[in-house]
């Protein structure tokens, strides 16, 4: 593989700016568990202002703000419906279950999003046995981004349709926002009018705003009062966190208005490949900074290509039978018309 790799296996891959760098270095730090530290402190206050929220509270990965969140919703041998490729269901070793104890129900969607009338008929399919023999579902929760749905963003009308019927059965809604801030730059809709269709809601800072630490949930002051506890029980707690959150907050600062470079390069690409005889694209035009594609079509297995591809020095990754290349600030306009011209050359010579 050459030296020179473009990797768009995925936007956790992305690396912290020299100048996010000399940030993290000249943070003020102290200890975070004791809720000392005044750049995690600047960072919560930042995030709950950002969501339109009571309160925000700083942990490590956002897979970890799901666990909590999971266990604050919930009561063990509760249901959680959520929709069948989401992060909390494919990418987190089962631990809604070990540490909750909780079953899932999932709604298979094409692209991620599930309809309100889909929701009910969810609950209608927990609630086929009925109390005291059936599980009751205590959570409900959406992704946005949705990662395996091809960065689909949640149009705010239907969230808040969703968010509604569960409303209307007294269940709570959780938003794994781990790309909220590109859903709201493709969108235009505020982080906040997202938020506030939900009961919890987290961002995450090591995907496309590029920085090597930390996501932030968010919600009431009540509830994020009762995170800390379990956050700290997960093991979450951390002494000078500054360090990591001064990055967060270079990223809010410098690599928020920037992911709609990383949507027009997705978008760039999808054209490319669209353009080469025996790609097929997932869907015609992505939305954000993901892209799905199948190359069987040029006579050689997904896995072949990817093997081929990374021998001309670019990565991407297989997940669920597709080809997933993400776009993320490492990635210029030039490596995308190298990645384009790389996939041209294999096609020709299949």
């Amino acid at each position: 593989m050459p030296d020179d790799v473009v990797s768009l296996f995925s936007d956790t891959g992305t690396q912290p700016t020299a100048a996010m760098r000399a940030a993290m270095a000249a943070a003020e730090v102290g200890d975070e568990q004791e809720g000392q530290d005044p750049t995690v402190n600047r960072l919560q206050e930042r995030v709950a202002g950002l969501l339109g929220t009571e309160s925000a509270l700083w942990f490590p990965s956002g897979t970890m703000c799901n666990l909590v969140a999971v266990k604050l919703h919930t009561q063990p041998g509760d249901v959680v419906i959520a929709e069948a490729q989401a992060h909390v269901v494919r990418a987190e070793s089962g631990g809604a279950a070990l540490a909750s104890g909780v079953l899932v129900e999932t709604i298979r969607t094409a692209r991620g999003i599930f309809t309100a009338a889909e929701l009910e008929a969810a609950f209608d399919r927990v609630h086929t046995v009925p109390a005291p023999w059936g599980a009751p579902a205590g959570l409900i929760c959406v992704e946005q981004t949705h990662n395996l749905g091809g960065g689909s963003v949640w149009p705010l009308d239907a969230l808040a349709a969703v968010a509604d019927c569960a409303r209307g059965r007294g269940v709570p809604v959780h938003m794994d926002g781990a790309r909220l801030l590109n859903a709201s730059t493709a969108s235009g809709v505020p982080p906040a009018a997202f938020a506030a269709a939900v009961d919890s809601v987290w961002i995450d800072f090591t995907k496309g705003l590029g920085a090597p630490i930390g996501a932030v949930l968010a919600g009431s002051s009540a509830f994020i009062r009762r995170a800390r506890r379990y956050k700290q029980l997960f093991g979450g707690g951390m002494r000078q966190a500054g360090i990591a959150a001064a990055g967060c907050l270079h990223a809010l600062d410098h690599h928020v208005e920037r992911l709609a470079v990383d949507h027009a390069h997705a978008r760039l690409l999808a054209r490319g490949l669209d353009a080469v005889d025996g790609i097929r694209l997932r869907s015609p035009e992505p939305e954000t900074n993901i892209v799905f594609f199948d190359a069987r079509g040029l006579g050689m297995s997904n896995a072949e290509f990817l093997d081929r591809l990374a021998a001309s020095g670019v990565r991407m990754s297989s997940i669920g039978g597709w080809i997933r290349a993400v776009t993320h600030l490492d990635v210029s306009r030039a490596d995308i018309d190298r990645v384009i011209t790389a996939i041209r050359d294999i096609a020709h010579s299949s």
